[in-house]
């Protein structure tokens, strides 16, 4: 494979997980004659709320070891768990108990892998680091000497990863290489099959980051408590008689040209509903031996309680699993969680109404751009491909800047849109390996 990088006598730190992608990244710079060790970050001791016997990190530290091995190259072990929890975890446990759902495997690249990592492989010696992600690094050398650095999908665009480095800025991006980045899956396992390497058959990992697959409610009640609600079904034909819904639809559906919608409108198409005009009265009766008197809900037209949770907190937009509510031809999807009143809105089918939407917005201070030369100035409209979550296909969009805050305008409906997630847009220049250009938190 030619070397893209000039400077072959620069030390390279490779963050050895213990999986097949790292372990090749590592050989094939090694191979390539760079000056490479190797080393194991251990980010999180607890195990409560974990799955046994997945993503253990003793089991990884000691593969990885074997690995480095193998290739020839020093092998390091760090420990970053406190700054893993104070600068991953906390936050996440705050975005739960706010009802957004968090993407921590984002933060893990920009918080630790290319941060705290970094800086850990540095008093080492090393002058960049090497990670196993599916994606790849440009350059552009300006006039000046300056230059400016790319994150560009991978070529693999089934394990496309350049989503969790969205927030990666220029500093981390002049010490990164992706070596893998221009390799398909069965290329990388190819490699290191024939290389003998330990971790050549070893399934990908899975769950959060450094953590593993988890039970999250279990997880998260380590610091949120678990209260019981009302589970309320929302029937189709609430859409019909709401008027802020139908206002939105009618105008998106009259809207020629995007540019020309106002802030306001904006604001209003990326809220979703609040349901908080979804009421139910109570009514008694007498029981069929007509002594004893109950008390049950009144038929309400647009919902039903439908049953019971443990905390809206627990669960997150277009979930479906867990919710324990049968009688139903097609499956409930959560559409919509109110963590002041703990109650879990869901809707039936993956097309109803409540689970689509077509605008969001991202606040000022959330956005990021990979390049600051490509922000939008207040006013101008770029039009890009986005995502909302791992390997979702790109979708077309429109991004609008208004003011401090940032629009996402998609050509079509999107599924499950949901507050503390992460939006990354593409360059619109082509279906192959586009360039990501920036990321920002969905607002709500």
């Amino acid at each position: 494979m030619k070397n893209k990088y000039l400077c072959n006598d620069m030390k390279i730190c490779v963050g050895l997980s213990g999986g097949v992608d790292s372990s090749v990244a590592a050989l094939l710079l090694k191979r390539q004659g760079f000056d490479v060790f190797a080393m194991y970050m251990q980010n999180w001791h607890d195990v409560e709320g974990t799955l046994h016997g997945e993503c253990e990190w003793e089991e990884e530290k000691f593969i990885a070891e074997m690995v480095a091995r193998k290739i020839g190259i020093p092998f390091y072990f760090v420990d970053l768990s406190e700054q893993y929890r104070k600068r991953v975890v906390d936050y996440m446990f705050d975005e739960y108990a706010r009802g957004r759902t968090p993407n921590p495997d984002v933060l893990c690249n920009s918080e630790i892998k290319f941060d705290a990592f970094l800086d850990a492989a540095r008093r080492l010696g090393a002058d960049t680091v090497a990670t196993g992600h599916y994606c790849r690094r440009s350059e552009v050398r300006d006039s000046d000497g300056s230059v400016r650095y790319g994150l560009l999908s991978g070529i693999d665009g089934n394990k496309d990863q350049s989503y969790f480095l969205c927030r990666l800025s220029q500093e981390q991006l002049a010490c990164a290489m992706f070596p893998i980045g221009e390799l398909t899956k069965p290329q990388v396992r190819s490699i290191a099959a024939e290389a003998g390497l330990p971790s050549a058959d070893r399934k990908d990992s899975q769950g959060i980051c450094f953590v593993g697959k988890v039970n999250l409610p279990v997880f998260l009640q380590q610091k949120l408590k678990s209260v019981e609600g009302d589970v309320v079904e929302v029937y189709r034909n609430y859409y019909d008689d709401n008027a802020k819904f139908n206002c939105d639809r009618e105008l998106l559906d009259s809207c020629t040209d995007i540019h020309t919608l106002t802030d306001e409108q904006l604001d209003s198409l990326s809220a979703p509903p609040a349901y908080d005009d979804l009421n139910f009265e109570t009514e008694t009766y007498r029981a069929r031996n007509h002594h004893r008197k109950k008390t049950r809900y009144k038929d309400n037209p647009y919902g039903k309680i439908v049953g019971r949770h443990g905390g809206a907190q627990f669960v997150t937009i277009g979930q479906r699993k867990g919710l324990a509510i049968g009688g139903h031809r097609e499956p409930l999807f959560v559409i919509s969680t109110d963590i002041g009143r703990n109650v879990i809105y869901v809707g039936e089918g993956a097309e109803h109404p409540g689970l689509l939407r077509r605008v969001l917005k991202i606040a000022g201070d959330e956005v990021h751009w990979i390049c600051p030369e490509n922000a939008l100035a207040p006013g101008e409209s770029l039009s890009v491909r986005v995502r909302i979550r791992y390997r979702q296909p790109l979708q077309k969009a429109l991004l609008l800047r208004r003011g401090g805050a940032l629009y996402v305008v998609f050509d079509k409906p999107q599924r499950s849109i949901t507050a503390g997630q992460f939006a990354a847009w593409y360059a619109d220049d082509g279906e192959n390996a586009p360039e990501l250009l920036g990321s920002g938190v969905i607002c709500q």
